[in-house]
């Protein structure tokens, strides 16, 4: 298959026009940071120094500060410098919307218009559509891969930006951010943090995504992130599906399903995915995602937050979760 090329120039990218306006879009909600603050200050000077470094071939990509959050589970997150994190924003300026459009319809991690929200309408759509109006029963295939981030190969990765953009020099600038990141395992891991990771982990399981509704031609299929389920009126088919895609993940692109969240389930005893559990005709907040959500209202019951998970609710059934919420 001839897969089109990225024909955007290097020069497009480290222009300063790009990094003047990267800069604003990375500006957002950062105002009040102090090593924000601190690059603001001597922005033009900062900006033309990135720039001189880039166009010379000088640059390097710094290290990272590491730190963990629980959302929900433990995650270790690496925060590059203000300047490499500019960069990024440069990076997926330029390059996103090429990706973007190469990209399947029903892959909704991380892309514009995309999201949980519009997952979760495709979710029941496929619901409708595979179960004939709840007329027939509904298998749903649940898998996810196991320390997605950490495991994703900065080789492998690298080597699918090399087939799909023209300028190299673009390509040696990504393999120095890709490199930067070091998970303790050579050339493995994309960092949780960096917006490039956002875009890249995509342009990674798009390979994955292209093998499933192309190869095996698989018609029911969401992915956010490294979870995906597959809709079906018959369990062995699904079933067959499972050792095909743990083949092609593991030789392809070096990732391993989760060996405990491999579920095939009917749609009637309910779907537990992207932090609800889904069933024919509504949708319920998952028992964990309630409970933290409450204990978070009661830590901090601000009305931002309350509003905040008053948003969130109003996509399934949370009557009483709601009715809880306000009584904090």
């Amino acid at each position: 298959m001839t897969r089109i090329k990225c024909v955007h120039r290097f020069e497009d990218l480290v222009h300063v026009e790009n990094l003047l306006l990267a800069w604003e879009e990375f500006l957002k909600g950062k105002k009040n940071k102090k090593d924000v603050q601190e690059f603001q200050f001597n922005l033009m000077d900062n900006i033309l120094a990135l720039h001189i470094d880039l166009a010379s071939g000088r640059y390097q990509h710094g290290g990272y500060q590491e730190f963990k959050i629980n959302d929900p589970k433990p995650r270790v997150i690496h925060k590059a410098t203000v300047r490499d994190r500019l960069l990024h924003h440069a990076v997926y300026r330029i390059l996103y919307p090429f990706f973007d459009d190469t990209f399947i319809a029903d892959s909704f991690s991380c892309r514009i218009d995309k999201g949980t929200h519009r997952a979760m309408n495709r979710f029941r759509e496929f619901g409708y559509i595979v179960s004939k109006n709840n007329t027939k029963t509904c298998w749903v295939l649940k898998c996810d891969i196991k320390k997605f981030f950490t495991s994703i190969d900065q080789t492998i990765s690298l080597n699918i930006l090399d087939e799909r953009i023209k300028d190299k020099r673009i390509v040696n600038l990504l393999k120095e951010i890709i490199g930067s990141f070091d998970s303790g395992r050579p050339c493995v891991g994309l960092p949780l943090g960096n917006l490039t990771s956002q875009l890249f982990s995509n342009v990674y399981m798009n390979e994955f995504d292209q093998f499933v509704k192309h190869t095996l031609k698989v018609k029911h299929y969401i992915r956010y992130a490294d979870d995906f389920v597959v809709f079906s009126e018959d369990k062995i088919y699904l079933e067959n599906l499972i050792p095909k895609i743990s083949h092609f993940l593991q030789t392809k692109l070096k990732l391993t399903l989760h060996p405990d969240k491999i579920f095939i389930k009917t749609l009637s005893s309910g779907i537990d995915f992207l932090g609800w559990v889904h069933f024919f005709s509504h949708r319920v907040l998952r028992k964990t995602t309630k409970i933290r959500m409450l204990r978070r209202l009661k830590q901090s019951p601000s009305m931002e937050t309350v509003h905040s998970y008053l948003g969130l609710s109003k996509h399934g059934n949370t009557e009483k979760v709601k009715s809880r919420a306000l009584k904090l």
